[in-house]
């Protein structure tokens, strides 16, 4: 077939501008599942493993795929799409290529014998900045981080598996990013295999389509270290888990090692299937939380140094503006990081010499949602309720210090949440001056750095406002 192979480079090109114009998650859930093929009448078709993911891709993204495959296809020719089941019913087929779930490069002309025998590519999707070096350890993690570093070091008497669950942003694919790179340096003999539930799906979907499963199978069985990042993902998707629990239990009798990350503990999981539940349970289950203000401060200093080397200069700022950025940026450390990058961004080597109102201007689109969400009601009742009072008491004359403390708390998450003035917080604490607001603020901010306690309650209700 003469076209095959230009054929295969147009569908790469436009895959790679797919990519990023859908996004790695939609990307690699719909379209990096289809297959390129020619029909027994020479038509190319792409063709999708069901049709639930061809009507997505017809709704989202076909337009754009007919365009990108008329840019780069010199010789003109129709692209088709068809589920398999349609596909298959015209008759016997040849396949050109599958998109490859695991990288952004351009495919080959001709399939490498890896594609070919439906093996999934190793450790493609590992990212050299996510290391122990760049991770910041604190109370929060110390745990997760402690079980990493003993995994990656290859020690005996290792728990299997182990599963680090948190909530998103929180560093779960950092520490599976770091265990693989380290793992590798210290036993580069020993093979590692580093893959997100995602791509696992996709490339285990393709494997079934290209009826290379044996394959599949050889080379994650074939693992010393086998980590998968965010497992959650497969709930719900029945033979995909089959095929996962299988893997597991292979590694485990063989003494292997295997490392997952999820967004829950494994018991609360209750999409995946209820075998492989069990055999997560069973193992060693590390919890990531919430960081507290001291690691968010320790990140984003550390995060300041690695800006700075990258862009050339000695970057530093001010206390009050990481110390606001670690207060308002509680629920991500993505979040929290992205906010410093910006920052960085638009003030370069000038970012040491902004102030807090600077900052917070520069910063306002990405607060605003967040401010949105919060109003002075909503805290009073969320500060009420977790003190045991009234709302009424907050908003009363009482001074009483069971009163007074969590009246401040709730005036300076007013301040630290919504866009109300101080004059309006103060009207909506039973109609206070806007200077007993200030004094307030002040005050929560001077206990903070000597009362653990009451940081610790602050972050709670800020996390279960925001929701």
């Amino acid at each position: 077939m003469s076209s095959s192979a230009p054929a295969t480079v147009v569908w790469g090109k436009a895959c790679l501008a797919l990519r990023h114009e859908l996004g790695e998650a939609d990307f690699g859930s719909w379209l990096a599942q289809a297959a390129l093929r020619e029909s027994s009448e020479g038509a190319l078709v792409l063709v999708t493993p069901t049709g639930v993911a061809r009507d997505w891709i017809r709704r989202n993204a076909w337009r754009r795929i007919s365009e990108l495959w008329a840019q780069n296809d010199p010789e003109g020719r129709r692209l088709d799409l068809k589920s398999r089941m349609e596909f298959e019913a015209g008759g016997v087929a040849q396949v050109i290529e599958a998109v490859d779930p695991v990288s952004s490069d351009v495919p080959a002309v001709a399939p490498s014998p890896a594609s070919q025998a439906g093996r999934p590519a190793r450790n493609a999707g590992l990212q050299e900045r996510f290391s122990f070096e760049t991770f910041v350890a604190g109370p929060a993690n110390e745990f997760a981080h402690a079980v990493a570093r003993r995994v990656a070091s290859w020690a005996d008497g290792h728990f299997n598996p182990v599963v680090i669950h948190g909530p998103y942003g929180f560093g779960k694919t950092h520490l599976l990013n770091a265990m693989a790179w380290e793992a590798m340096r210290n036993a580069p003999d020993r093979k590692v295999v580093y893959l997100t539930a995602e791509r696992f799906l996709s490339t285990f979907v393709r494997a079934v389509m290209d009826r290379q499963t044996a394959a599949f199978k050889d080379e994650l069985r074939a693992a010393d270290l086998l980590l998968i990042d965010d497992v959650h993902f497969v709930g719900g998707k029945q033979s995909t888990q089959e095929e996962l629990f299988h893997t597991l239990t292979a590694l485990m009798e063989d003494g292997r090692r295997v490392v997952f990350s999820s967004d829950r503990p494994p018991a609360a999981l209750t999409e995946v299937d209820a075998r492989l539940r069990s055999h997560l349970s069973a193992g060693l289950v590390c919890g990531i939380e919430p960081a507290d203000r001291w690691l968010r401060l320790g990140i984003l200093e550390r995060k300041l140094e690695a800006l700075g080397r990258q862009q050339g200069f000695a970057a530093s700022a001010r206390s009050e503006v990481l110390e606001f950025l670690a207060d308002r940026f509680t629920d991500s450390i993505r979040e929290l990081e992205g906010a410093l990058n910006t920052l960085v961004a638009r003030a370069g080597e000038n970012v040491r010499a902004l102030n807090l109102d600077e900052a917070q201007s520069i910063l306002r689109p990405h607060l605003r949602g967040a401010e949105k969400r919060v109003t002075v009601d909503d805290i009073q009742k969320a500060v009420a309720e977790h003190y045991s009072l009234r709302q009424a008491d907050l908003l009363s004359e009482r001074r009483n210090r069971a009163i007074a403390r969590p009246r401040q708390a709730a005036m300076w998450l007013a301040k630290q949440l919504t866009t109300r003035s101080l004059p309006d917080i103060g009207r909506r604490f039973g109609g206070r001056d806007h200077t007993t607001v200030i004094h307030a603020v002040r005050r929560i901010e001077e206990l903070k750095a000597a009362d653990p306690v009451l940081t610790q309650d602050l972050e709670t209700l800020t996390r279960k406002l925001r929701g």
